[in-house]
């Protein structure tokens, strides 16, 4: 397995990190996807791509498309739950696909 495979493009998340390989973005999908939204199917193709692609030499830029999407899932999730703290609005139960 090859988790040193680079992006073509760097992902720089929100803290300025910049996620340039596989194992880059998998270690960084560990530390900000919870264990309750790890069988959401976004996050699970997030992780699934990354190990086809250093696995069983899947495309790589597919594993960064679904990295970012996986990102900007968690980044629109805290930005919906600051809004609905603010304005006093609990917010809704994650529904399971």
């Amino acid at each position: 397995m090859s988790w040193t495979l680079r992006f073509s493009e760097p992902i720089i998340v929100p803290d300025g990190t910049k996620l340039t390989t596989l194992w880059d973005a998998v270690a960084h999908l560990t530390k900000i996807i919870p264990k309750a939204e790890c069988n959401v199917p976004e996050n699970l193709t997030a992780s699934d791509l990354p190990a086809q692609a250093a696995g069983h030499n899947g495309p790589v830029e597919f594993a960064r498309i679904a990295t970012l999407q996986a990102i900007k899932r968690k980044a629109a999730m805290e930005s919906r739950n600051r809004l609905d703290h603010r304005y006093g609005i609990r917010p809704l139960p994650m529904s399971e696909h």
